[in-house]
């Protein structure tokens, strides 16, 4: 975090005519705390010029977009609010390493008697920067290197590449990135990938090659994307005893898509939230924009936190969708809801809910699931603040169904498939926050429903991931 330093507007005089030398009978003069504040929270001010000392390659059009509110400061704590908002909006562009803001009185023949001056120091990423981390998905860890083009054409613009190797996953992708001025949340990206990854719950390897382009943009308190993709995908089988309905699968497709996703998100956090909700709702449609692969796809997530008693947190969630198949062909492994495991439905293996053959699973064209948890401190209590605040005790009871439907029926008929055979657990364990990257769960796990197929986890099982159940 950098640091708004400010200059006093009148600095108090402590030597001149008017308080003469200060001797052994001289008066001391007790200035008040309280007149002081007074007079920098209330005094008028102007912003008479703004300067940016260690700008580059940078272009002035988007700097003025973030900086332009400071004009509109009539007070000294209005200066120091709005320049540490242009302050947070100049980093999240991305472009500076560094940005620091200083505020000072204006000098000049033009100077205003209540004329200020602010400066922001900036210091500029490097044209080429390069990164490792790790990263941690659902319940899968990979191993990311990067390399980057920070403010390509002086606007915030961005090139990256990309190679990820895990324990699922092998990918590598090239992407563009462009902002638009003055509206950092209203973006466009284009990229362009490959993605291998294999499947052992379906005895399945599936390599991705594609392009997709985004465009983000907010409505009101909603984040929107739409986007669309062209993938040319091959399926494959991971093992010489994988199942006849996979090796059916196994080829190629091309898959062109078109889809929308809406966000409304007021959580304190995405990892482990307090309080807020979520919504989300995805719409994709396959086969119009071409490619031999048509069909529609709704899916949704809604999650509800409550904060109560002795910092405890109450969390509901609920997940659903349906995938209907467009013209002749049936849908594809690749394209069907999977469920279970330790980030969805806790006690059963992962994706191990729902069709399947010789012991490959297959997907579901519809499915629901639903969470009720119980977050409370651990019972030793820690001391706020320490590292005890990351981990929380963990009760849970989750439920949820996985099926196909047979789409000439009714929606009765449809709801009451998805009512049959559900598969159902309970548990408690401990939940440990990693930051805001990813959480990791240890719960003892009483699966129930069970059906004829399902491999469960029934005792101590281990999850890690981003998104949960």
């Amino acid at each position: 975090m950098g640091t708004v330093h400010a200059r006093s507007l009148e600095p108090l005089p402590v030597s001149g005519s008017d308080f003469g030398a200060l001797g052994d009978e001289s008066e001391l003069i007790e200035v008040e705390p309280e007149a002081k504040q007074e007079v920098l929270e209330n005094k008028d001010v102007v912003v008479q010029h703004i300067h940016f000392d260690g700008l580059g390659r940078t272009k002035d059009d988007i700097i003025m977009y973030e900086i332009g509110d400071l004009f509109k400061a009539k007070n000294l704590i209005d200066v120091m609010r709005k320049s540490h908002e242009a302050r947070e909006k100049l980093l999240r562009l991305g472009i500076f390493r560094q940005v620091e803001v200083l505020i000072d009185t204006c000098q000049g023949d033009d100077a205003l008697p209540n004329g200020l001056d602010v400066t922001f120091e900036v210091t500029e990423l490097r044209r080429l920067t390069g990164s490792y981390n790790t990263m941690v998905g659902n319940n899968e860890g990979s191993m990311v290197l990067g390399l980057k083009l920070p403010n390509l054409f002086g606007r915030a613009e961005k090139v990256t590449f990309q190679f990820s190797y895990g324990t699922k996953e092998t990918s590598y992708g090239l992407s563009f990135f462009k902002p638009q001025p003055g509206n950092f949340e209203r973006n466009f990206s284009l990229n362009l990938y490959k993605v291998t990854g294999q499947f052992p719950w379906s005895s399945l390897r599936e390599t991705d090659r594609g392009v997709s382009t985004e465009f983000n943009f907010p409505i009101w308190k909603t984040n929107h994307t739409l986007k669309w993709e062209g993938v040319w995908r091959e399926l494959g089988s991971l093992a010489r005893t994988a199942s006849f309905s996979v090796r059916e699968e196994s080829g190629h497709s091309l898959k062109s898509s078109l889809s929308h996703t809406m966000v409304i998100d007021s959580r304190n956090s995405s990892i482990l939230p307090r309080r807020g909700a979520l919504l989300k709702i995805n719409q994709e449609l396959a086969g119009y924009s071409g490619g031999d692969v048509a069909f529609l796809k709704e899916d949704f997530e809604l999650q509800l936190n409550k904060q109560l008693l002795w910092d405890s947190v109450l969390s509901t969630t609920l997940w659903g969708g349906m995938l209907v198949p467009m013209g002749d062909k049936p849908s594809s492994i690749a394209d069907r809801f999977y469920l279970g495991g330790p980030t969805s439905v806790r006690g059963f293996s992962m994706y191990s809910i729902g069709p399947q053959s010789e012991g490959d699973y297959l997907g579901g064209e519809a499915y629901w699931a639903g969470g009720l948890h119980l977050y409370t401190p651990l019972p030793f209590q820690p001391g706020r603040g320490g590292f005890g605040d990351l981990f929380r005790t963990h009760f849970f009871l989750n439920a949820g169904n996985l099926c196909n439907l047979n789409y000439s029926e009714g929606p009765k008929a449809h709801l009451r498939k998805l009512a049959e055979f559900i598969r159902w657990s309970y548990g408690a364990g401990i939940v440990l926050r990693l930051g805001n990257i990813a959480r990791l769960e240890l719960n003892y796990c009483i699966p129930m429903g069970v059906q004829s197929g399902d491999r469960i986890c029934d005792g101590v099982q281990f999850g890690a991931g981003i998104r949960f159940l």
